[in-house]
């Protein structure tokens, strides 16, 4: 399904308290205890030197925002030493979700990512999903990657080439 009315955009610090908001409307409806999502919102939150780190992309209908991703510019070694991108989060207002906005934002982040000028040019993406989310990123064919090392990998890692 995709919505006509959706616009995606690039994020500017203008952005950031709506951004901020998604992300802690997100957070707050994960399956999780709520001290532990009170405990972990503040490292989920962006600020303007985030802008010069990481690509986020908005999704806007009607002039409001409700969905954010970002991911980290930078390819790093994933699997068989192939360049991937870390996609830090795809966060949907809790109201807005199964419309099909995640999707567009993945889709999106996909292209920029295929289309990026950045050198080394990266192959992959490469997700740490929240359990909540593990569905979503394998019904948009991402692969879950095996848990070698549990001191080391993230148990809910999954991996898409970008061809």
């Amino acid at each position: 399904m995709r919505n006509q009315n959706l616009i995606i955009r690039t994020a500017d610090k203008q952005d950031l308290p709506a951004i901020n908001r998604i992300i802690e409307s997100a957070v707050m409806s994960w399956q999780l205890p709520e001290r532990v999502k009170r405990l972990a919102l503040p490292s989920y939150r962006y600020d303007e030197i985030d802008l010069q780190h990481f690509q986020i992309l908005l999704a806007e209908e009607q002039a409001h925002i409700i969905g954010v991703a970002a991911w980290d510019s930078d390819p790093q070694k994933g699997p068989g030493d192939c360049a991937g991108v870390l996609l830090h989060g795809i966060y949907v207002a809790p109201e807005q979700q199964r419309r099909g906005i995640g999707k567009q934002l993945l889709q999106a982040v996909e292209e920029s990512i295929k289309n990026s000028s950045h050198k080394p040019k990266a192959e992959a993406l490469l997700v740490k999903a929240q359990k909540d989310a593990e569905d979503f990123f394998r019904a948009q064919g991402l692969q879950r990657l095996a848990v070698d090392d549990p001191e080391r990998d993230y148990e809910n890692r999954y991996w898409k080439p970008l061809h």
